[in-house]
């Protein structure tokens, strides 16, 4: 077989290789205008964007949940650049494995002059050392890295490397982006499945393209699996229904849209059963809105704030338990954050509850607002600078450690507003302890001396 032959059936068989890989791969976006839904780091005036353009890359990180267009962003590269492409995958990969990345690496940079692009997938697999032995090489020029992770690299990724490379984020996939992908994965008869004959109803995409979460390979394989298991009709068209598509992704259509009239319905009587302190209601709700793809770390935000607001001082930890879940969301991940935002969510719900720091602010805000910037007490000022005390500044402040239970009577408040009260704890929890030492300090102040 001549050179001819060899090169007709090589691209035979690369054809025919490519129209049986999964429908993911296929519809894998080739260039970066195909790329959908990260216009913030490959939109045409964004760094990343001129980068790849202009061949010009350096090293990076690509950070974002699953089925974003980490991998595709690699690919897309690997497809622009005149450097040298190669691909390791962080599971199985080992030491040996970078050993020979980087002497093939050495050996092309000092034969053709040619730069090499080696792209980790799920780098954050790689342990200390490993991470540690890519350093030197990163750092000189051997290897430009492109590194691709679900989880936060500032947890996960050897700080050094960090400080070497650039991160960019992704974010999920906009939903409509999704249902254009989807639409183009039934009809499109080159790269989808468009020779299957399939059509695809309306509530069926919106459901899929929803329910994936910004996840376009969750949504891609559901079409798939869809259209390669359902009979055709008596048209003799395979018919995607919304049934099949539920079937298809395992989930059920709930009645939740994330930007509709549902959503702020869910996300009240969530908020409000956990004010009312029924834990019950709170996980329910906060079960309905993750089975329907609410974002974990919205809900972590919402947690947080009704922990500030409505428990308050009457159990400070509350906002801690609250804060630490919102962290450990982010640094997770779903499914298993699920669990977290359970804990955090029944912990807010049973803790004692008080308003009294919410109405503080506001009432301190309408009192700023009614009356200015009133001036500071001259003994509350700056005296840190020279020529302070000729202008009063700092003089005659009491420094309250000096005196007995660290508490000295002095004025606070501008002159205007003494007297008034901002914060005013309630009877619950923990803030009957503040209460109670705030009058403490009350009757000492009015048993003082003027």
């Amino acid at each position: 077989m001549d050179s001819m032959d060899m090169n007709i059936f090589d691209y035979m068989r690369g054809n025919d290789m490519e129209k049986e890989a999964p429908l993911a791969a296929r519809m894998r976006p080739r260039t970066l205008d195909e790329v959908m839904g990260q216009e913030h780091i490959i939109g045409e005036d964004k760094l990343l964007y001129r980068a790849i353009k202009a061949d010009k890359i350096s090293s990076v990180i690509f950070y974002g949940p699953p089925g974003t267009g980490k991998t595709t962003l690699a690919k897309v590269i690997a497809g622009t650049t005149s450097a040298e492409f190669t691909q390791i995958n962080a599971t199985v990969a080992g030491k040996k494995d970078m050993e020979e990345v980087v002497a093939k690496a050495k050996e092309i940079q000092g034969m053709y002059g040619k730069r090499t692009i080696l792209f980790i997938d799920e780098i954050h697999r790689f342990n200390k050392a490993q991470q540690d032995y890519l350093l030197p090489f990163v750092e000189d020029g051997t290897v430009i890295l492109i590194g691709a992770t679900t989880e936060n690299p500032y947890f996960e990724v050897n700080g050094a490397l960090l400080s070497r490379s650039i991160i960019f984020e992704l974010k999920p996939i906009p939903m409509e982006a999704v249902r254009e992908l989807l639409k183009k994965a039934v009809y499109d008869a080159e790269r989808g499945m468009g020779a299957y004959d399939a059509v695809i109803d309306e509530d069926a995409l919106d459901f899929l393209a929803d329910v994936s979460g910004g996840d376009a390979r969750h949504a891609l394989n559901a079409i798939e699996l869809g259209i390669m298991s359902t009979g055709r009709g008596e048209d003799g068209k395979i018919h995607i229904t919304l049934e099949v598509a539920q079937e298809c992704i395992q989930k059920r259509a709930a009645r939740y849209d994330k930007s509709g009239d549902n959503h702020y319905d869910t996300i009240s009587a969530f908020i409000k059963s956990m004010r009312g302190s029924d834990p019950d209601a709170a996980v329910y709700y906060l079960a309905r809105m993750l089975y329907a793809g609410e974002n974990a770390a919205f809900v972590a935000r919402r947690i947080m704030i009704c922990a500030a607001e409505d428990v308050g001082n009457a159990d400070p930890q509350a906002l801690v338990v609250a804060t630490n879940a919102s962290l450990a969301v982010e640094r997770i991940g779903m499914p298993e954050a699920q669990i977290i935002l359970a804990q955090a969510a029944s912990y807010v719900a049973c803790a004692p509850k008080s308003n009294s720091a919410c109405e503080a602010i506001f009432s301190a805000m309408q009192e700023v607002g009614r009356t200015g910037n009133l001036p500071i007490p001259a003994h509350l000022q700056d005296a840190h600078y020279k020529g302070a005390a000729k202008l009063g500044r700092g003089t005659g402040y009491k420094y309250a450690h000096d005196y007995p239970n660290h508490y000295v009577k002095q004025q606070y408040l501008p002159y205007e507003l003494d007297g008034k009260e901002f914060y005013r704890p309630s009877g619950n929890g923990y803030e009957a302890r503040i209460r109670e030492h705030m009058q403490r300090i009350r009757r000492e102040e009015n048993g003082a001396r003027p």
